[in-house]
């Protein structure tokens, strides 16, 4: 062995660093050992590598974290392979939003979260969860009588590095029935835990019509009980009573809710809207997080056929509508770490953190992209990853869902 080399498992060459956490933007090399990143500069010399990628085409970045998620496969209908969504779709850390909960948990920790390659967290649901399928009749999924407080509470302090917030459902067809019940009792769980609420607005169960909430008041009242930290998903959303609802004017409600740190995610789903995203974009207020909501079919089992989009699909559409790049990239890496208390180790490229990375190729040409209503965008260059590197492994992903991104003009 010639002492005179230093050896690493893995370098990365020369590849286009985008890493907010350290205010990087420009090329440089990059080496993996033992599963954590051991040098970042802007040429390694005097080493020898067990693998090595050159970059000089491609953005390297911290892993992509997808903050939204549906990935408790086979027990919810629409749970999807995790590191079909994960790794596979080139994230190497996904958060499941509300597919499991204190009642279900063990089998996500047993069953998901312990058997993929994929760093697998989760906002765990409030209520009892979602079983074979989504209760779509919303009769007894959102019930605040199925809210077991110290369940949820001791469950969290439990399993720290998993649980790292909580999923409620704030729309018209919960409202109708439970008034803001639940979001009462979520408000004393994150206070109890000192975690955030991930909040999902739109209507989403079917509403009881005698006592159907003014559309545009839902998302108001719900922030009223939302602390800095807590999130407000699917904020491009179409939806009546979303956060944007009908109004061509950004509510001073939600922008004295962004001052005190209220954040944003896109949650893209099956509710974005191009539209909408131009109008809140237009009038400053973009996403802290981009999220896909990938998952499958509610009605059919294990269906995922119909899934049209994702998370580099969902970027590619907020460049498209004139995100900056480097504002897309932090969105997906240091941001949503940082939601989830986790950015010494994920979010981020920092020597001796873990070696989650994410290789992307930012494609020139005419890409057709669309909206949930079908609505297109021509976006002149999309990202597309080529490799991942999870816990210092190198993997290719293979790109079974990045159906989105398959369509040129």
């Amino acid at each position: 062995m010639d002492t005179n080399l230093t050896y690493y498992d893995l370098v990365i060459k020369n590849g286009w660093v985008i890493e907010e956490s350290q205010s990087l933007n420009g090329y440089f090399d990059i080496a993996v050992s033992n599963g954590k990143i051991v040098a970042v500069a802007k040429q390694l010399t005097n080493y020898k590598a067990k693998q090595t990628v050159v970059a000089s085409d491609y953005i390297v970045c911290p892993g992509l974290i997808d903050l939204h998620t549906h990935v408790y496969e086979w027990v919810t209908n629409f749970g999807l392979p995790a590191d079909d969504a994960g790794i596979n779709s080139g994230s190497t850390t996904v958060v499941d939003q509300g597919s499991s909960s204190y009642f279900n948990f063990p089998g996500f920790k047993s069953n998901v979260v312990d058997k993929v390659k994929t760093d697998v967290r989760c906002f765990l649901s409030v209520n009892v969860g979602a079983n074979k399928a989504l209760d779509i009749t919303g009769a007894c999924f959102d019930s605040p009588k199925n809210i077991n407080i110290d369940a949820i509470v001791h469950l969290a302090e439990e399993y720290p590095e998993i649980i790292r917030g909580f999923k409620v459902f704030a729309d018209s067809g919960s409202i109708s029935r439970w008034g803001m019940g639940v979001m009462e009792l979520s408000r004393e769980i994150g206070n109890r835990t000192g975690l955030p609420l991930y909040v999902h607005t739109g209507e989403l169960f079917p509403v009881v019509e005698t006592s159907r909430p003014s559309p545009e008041q839902v998302v108001e009242k719900v922030v009223s009980y939302m602390k800095a930290g807590d999130i407000l998903g699917h904020c491009y959303s179409c939806q009546p009573d979303g956060v944007m609802g009908r109004r061509t004017k950004v509510p001073n409600w939600l922008l004295q809710a962004i001052e005190r740190g209220v954040l944003l995610d896109l949650g893209h789903g099956l509710k974005f809207s191009f539209d909408i995203a131009r109008l809140m974009i237009e009038q400053g207020v973009l996403p802290h997080t981009i999220s896909s909501d990938v998952h499958g079919d509610f009605f059919t089992l294990h269906d995922d056929s119909h899934l049209n989009y994702s998370l580099c699909g969902a970027i590619s559409k907020l460049m498209a509508l004139g995100m900056n790049l480097v504002s897309a990239i932090t969105s997906v890496t240091i941001n949503p770490a940082r939601i989830l208390k986790a950015e010494s180790e994920i979010g981020t490229l920092k020597i001796g953190s873990r070696a989650d990375i994410s290789i992307l190729n930012l494609v020139e040409g005419c890409w057709l992209l669309f909206d949930s209503m079908g609505k297109q965008v021509v976006a002149k260059e999309k990202l597309a990853p080529v490799w991942v590197v999870r816990s210092g492994e190198l993997i290719q992903p293979h790109r079974r869902l990045l159906r989105d991104e398959r369509i040129s003009v």
